[in-house]
């Protein structure tokens, strides 16, 4: 393990490659906007 295994880190950034391991950029979570529901006027 180290600068020639390619499964790790360390090995991705030296051989130059990208993966699961390492990836190209950090995937950022996309957070729905919540709907708010109308509140229901009932007639008295």
């Amino acid at each position: 393990m180290g600068r020639g295994d390619i499964k790790t880190k360390k090995g991705k950034i030296f051989a130059g490659s990208f993966g699961k391991k390492r990836a190209a950029k950090p995937v950022k979570k996309v957070v729905a906007p919540v709907k708010k529901k109308a509140a229901a006027k009932k007639k008295a």
